[in-house]
């Protein structure tokens, strides 16, 4: 794996990536993507072709330049490595996971992370330049290792114990929001939480250069809303679930939901979130 071949694939992503959304094409989209952002992204594109099916000939572009490569030193499949390039969208930098399964298979995209530069943490090189990757069970110096990080997550979600995690948005933060949607005089919601399990949800982690890893992971979000005797599920308001949302929702609303983040693992203390991206899979009412 060379850095011409790197840049070969995030330039493939990028033209996938608005040609699926310039045509409201799915397929284009499967085709650069994989694991946990096509299940994020997906739905979104389909729910365009119900609303757009000539497609969005004004989508703007997604440009993606000033592109760094990491790239571990890896024996057998799968591989991977991380693309970090500057965006048109905003002054953040995208970090996109590329995974391939073999030598007949195209990279894709299995995990996008938006950091603004300050939040790009330095990752340990050799003296080649290689990488390090650190796998799902390894990392006994590790506060967590990364293929703990999901069930950690949905554990944490359920009952807020534990003090694997760091306080924030992606953790009190969602526990505080979930309280007070948990039961209003309006409705009450149930919430099921479920760890992404390989192999299509991996987890993937780079050690970086204070000791620590960056690490990739997702985990599966399902909620109930049902309302009280009276009252009725109003206009939903994501634009996905409202295209894709089968059945006729009336006293209750389910929606699925699989999130992807980016942490940094220390050697000791809790796991930091620097990124967590959420969208919609499915929608069912009745």
């Amino acid at each position: 794996m060379t850095k011409a071949e790197a840049a070969k694939a995030l330039e493939r992503f990028a033209d996938g990536y608005n040609t699926a959304y310039r045509e409201s094409d799915p397929a284009a989209l499967a085709g650069v993507e994989t694991g946990p952002l096509q299940a994020m992204n997906q739905p979104g594109v389909r729910a365009q072709r119900v609303n757009r099916p000539d497609g969005f000939p004004g989508y703007p572009d997604l440009k993606l330049t000033d592109a760094a490569y990491t790239i571990p030193k890896q024996a057998g499949w799968p591989k991977f490595f991380l693309a970090d390039a500057d965006s048109n969208r905003d002054e953040n930098r995208w970090l996109l996971l590329f995974t391939r399964g073999g030598a007949d298979e195209p990279w894709k995209a299995a995990y996008l992370s938006i950091l603004s530069e300050d939040e790009v943490p330095e990752f340990k090189t050799d003296k080649d330049g290689w990488a390090e990757p650190v796998a799902p069970g390894a990392g006994p110096d590790l506060a967590v290792k990364p293929g703990e990080l999901s069930t950690a997550y949905t554990d944490y979600l359920r009952t807020g114990e534990g003090e694997t995690f760091a306080e924030g948005q992606a953790t009190s933060g969602q526990r505080e929001i979930r309280k007070k949607l948990q039961r209003t005089p309006q409705f009450w919601t149930e919430y099921v939480d479920q760890p992404a399990k390989p192999p299509q949800y991996a987890p993937v982690a780079l050690r970086t250069a204070d000791g620590g890893a960056l690490a990739f992971f997702a985990a599966h979000h399902a909620e109930k809303r049902t309302m009280a005797e009276g009252f009725r599920v109003g206009e939903i308001k994501d634009g996905t679930a409202k295209a894709l949302v089968t059945g006729k929702p009336q006293t209750w609303l389910s929606l699925s939901r699989i999130s992807e983040s980016a942490v940094r693992i220390p050697a000791q203390g809790p796991v930091e979130f620097l990124n967590r991206l959420e969208g919609v899979t499915s929608a069912k009412g009745g």
